[in-house]
């Protein structure tokens, strides 16, 4: 993911990640903070990350509780803390759906391992 930097409307640069990526589409993201609750939507993980699209992403350096229910073969929800690292508002001038960036912060480095493996395997 990119770094905190970036401006709003400045969209992540691929050869800035540090880990591979791979399409992931989990319909229901549930995020629990001291706001309301909303879903949001995968379209991309990693070891390291999720971009979540949403009409309204919060705003970077906020950290928020993910529930994200992994696939097969993990196939279990996890739980972690996550800082958005990015973020991309709704903007008829950008061609990129609105969303934001989260890095895991206390991501189970079992479960880390087990994702990346996966994403390898989807590459």
């Amino acid at each position: 993911m990119a770094s905190s930097t970036n401006q709003d409307t400045t969209p992540p640069v691929a050869d800035q990640r540090k880990n591979l990526r791979a399409p992931l589409v989990i319909q229901k993201i549930l995020i629990g903070s001291d706001r309301p609750v909303f879903f949001g939507y995968s379209k991309s993980i990693s070891r390291s990350g999720i971009f979540i699209a949403t009409s309204n992403p919060l705003k970077v350096g906020d950290q928020i509780d993910l529930q994200i229910p992994l696939p097969a073969p993990i196939s279990q929800t996890v739980k972690c803390c996550c800082e958005v690292v990015w973020r991309r508002p709704i903007s008829k001038k950008l061609p990129f759906e609105p969303g934001m960036g989260l890095k895991f912060m206390n991501m189970p480095e079992e479960i880390s391992a087990q994702l990346q493996s996966w994403v390898e395997e989807q590459n």
